[in-house]
């Protein structure tokens, strides 16, 4: 009866074995498709992520948001001349150049709001330039080891017994289902970054119609670095990723292998919680509030 339960045991073992080992090498299949997309997706100008909403965007915005701005520009500019005025002594000491250095200041203003989608769209295509080169150099897939270590794993596997392999079963499996979770953690991310620019270069018009008065530009210059903070926070993504690849692959030479296991989530809840925080360490890097 005895040889019954040993065989039994064994075939529950080799069972457990080699669902583990199957589990343990595609562990980050789903992670790695992930991280190739993420190049693609904060690589993306906001035309060319979508299309569809890019157009909308615009158009709300020479529709609805750009007879505003004019208003506004209007205002400024006119604010912008009677500041002139005083400053040169309410006319005592007048100086007909300044009308000249309102006429150019409006000139300026007025080429900067019938362009402020080219210049909102350059910021984006110098940092997609940068994120693209970026991915040029960090490209690469998460692997454990290769075949190396899988059989490394395979011998320590094979020296523990039902009771231990069940456990380690159990751990690979919650693992993969935080790399899951931070499959679709890394989507929302991306995603809400780009609804995020979205929304903010809807009301591009606005700001920019400051940008030539002293006191009014501020509104002007800190919508810029706004612009730069989004625009490079696709960087600061890559580079979370790339941290996140390098602290992973060189799991597989460590002894443990339930340190390997729980190690890649300690990187996975470590990976989603900087990848919230790239947002405000970009808008603090460009000063922006």
């Amino acid at each position: 009866m005895s040889w019954l339960i040993d065989a039994i045991s064994d075939w529950l073992k080799q069972l457990l074995i080699d669902g583990i080992l199957a589990k343990y090498s595609g562990l980050f299949d789903e992670i790695n498709e992930q991280i190739g997309e993420i190049a693609v997706q904060v690589g993306s100008s906001p035309s060319d992520w979508n299309f569809n909403v890019f157009n909308t965007v615009k158009n709300l915005s020479e529709t609805v948001v750009i007879p505003i701005a004019g208003i506004i520009l209007t205002y400024v500019l006119c604010y912008e001349l009677i500041q002139m005025v005083v400053t040169g002594n309410n006319f005592r000491d007048f100086d007909t150049a300044i009308f000249f250095k309102w006429i150019l200041k409006t000139f300026i203003a007025v080429y900067i709001l019938t362009n402020t989608f080219n210049i909102t769209m350059a910021i984006f295509d110098v940092a997609q330039s940068i994120v693209n080169d970026a991915a040029g150099v960090i490209r690469g897939s998460i692997e454990l080891g290769g075949d190396a270590t899988l059989a490394s794993i395979q011998t320590e596997l094979e020296a523990m017994g039902v009771g231990e392999l069940i456990g380690v079963y159990l751990e690979t499996n919650i693992v993969g289902l935080c790399l899951w979770a931070m499959r679709l953690f890394i989507f929302v991310v991306v995603w809400g970054r780009m609804m995020e620019i979205y929304l903010t270069i809807s009301l591009a018009p606005i700001p920019m119609s400051t940008m030539v008065n002293h006191q009014w530009g501020q509104i002007g210059n800190n919508y810029l670095k706004s612009l730069f903070a989004l625009a490079f926070q696709g960087f600061l993504i890559m580079v979370c990723v790339a941290i996140y690849t390098a602290l992973v692959t060189s799991i597989g030479s460590t002894d443990s292998l339930h340190g390997s296991i729980w190690s890649v989530a300690g990187y996975t809840a470590l990976l989603c919680f900087i990848l919230l925080k790239t947002g405000s360490i970009s808008k603090s890097v460009f000063s922006s509030h």
